[in-house]
């Protein structure tokens, strides 16, 4: 068994769609919209598989729910210069990049709703 999907409202999910595609290389479709629910949204694919559809429908509001999205970069190197280009940018660092005491190397930022992604190795 495997996870299919996980998915998150979102306020805009054109401008959340644009964020992943931007900084972490998500591959898109055209997107869905109902006319008579007004529900729309958005499949992102990542390398290896791993999909995220994110979602925004008349009275849904983002999920505090989930703690974060991890999303692993292959290195130290590719933490700290995304870490610092989407700080650059404007998203605020939550943590790090530091080593967590179990030992994982990581970072976390806020990136839209409120929500955040962890950036690890």
């Amino acid at each position: 068994m495997r996870i299919e999907h996980a998915a998150l409202y979102v306020t805009d999910p054109e401008s959340a769609k644009d964020f992943f595609v931007r900084y972490l290389g998500a591959a898109s479709n055209e997107g869905y919209h109902n006319p008579k629910t007004h529900f729309r949204s958005y499949f992102l694919r990542f390398d290896g598989g791993a999909r995220l559809e994110l979602m925004q429908a008349p009275g849904a509001l983002p999920c505090p729910g989930y703690g974060h999205i991890a999303f692993s970069l292959g290195s130290r190197a590719a933490v700290d210069e995304l870490t610092a280009r989407l700080q650059s940018d404007g998203y605020p660092v939550v943590s790090g990049p530091r080593i967590t005491g179990d030992g994982y190397y990581e970072s976390c930022i806020e990136v839209f709703d409120g929500h955040r992604i962890e950036l690890t190795i």
